[in-house]
């Protein structure tokens, strides 16, 4: 009995090891650096204080890409260097965030600027070099690099052979382990 508790416990706090300090931001993120987008459309809502870009979206901070089917900004009322102050951004669509070796991929995605975090839901995928793990919900804080994934939401992910797996709500993943000669 003491074993496979052993075997479990090892599991988790490898787990907790490399997506708590590999995943998504190793590197603090310099998320003061102005936000480039593209879009092929773009709709202002000035009375709502929102934009609405759809088609193809790309936006970019820093070394950080998102991209997407359509993001919502969501603005504060201050114009700054003649800009509006983005305060949020929903993402919907094929969301994908990028670093420069690592990326995240699922159904949408939130950045909140003033927390400096991104949250991503649905068939959440995070990958780094050959480490995968897939689960229902990422959040990621740009100023610590520490990102946490969770099982809340059942899908259906797929393993790295391209098998489907059914998570039932679970996290899962797999781990390249040096090779020995």
């Amino acid at each position: 009995m003491a074993r496979p508790l052993l075997i479990a416990s090892i599991a988790a706090i490898a787990t907790t090891a490399a997506i708590g300090t590999a995943a998504l931001g190793q590197v603090r993120h310099d998320s003061n650096a102005p936000i480039d987008f593209a879009a092929q459309n773009l709709e202002l809502q000035d009375k709502a204080n929102r934009a609405i870009l759809s088609g193809g979206v790309k936006i970019t901070q820093a070394s950080m890409t998102l991209t997407a089917a359509r993001v919502t900004v969501t603005y504060a009322g201050q114009v700054l260097d003649g800009s509006p102050v983005a305060t949020r951004f929903d993402a919907a669509g094929g969301v994908t965030v990028t670093r420069p070796d690592q990326k995240a991929s699922a159904q949408y995605g939130v950045y909140d600027i003033n927390k400096r975090t991104i949250t991503m839901l649905g068939n959440v995928t995070l990958v780094q070099g050959s480490n995968r793990v897939s689960g229902g919900r990422l959040t990621m804080n740009l100023d610590t690099g520490r990102a946490s994934i969770d099982g809340s939401g059942v899908g259906t992910t797929k393993a790295p052979d391209g098998s489907v797996i059914q998570s039932g709500g679970r996290v899962t993943g797999r781990f390249t382990v040096p090779k020995r000669d």
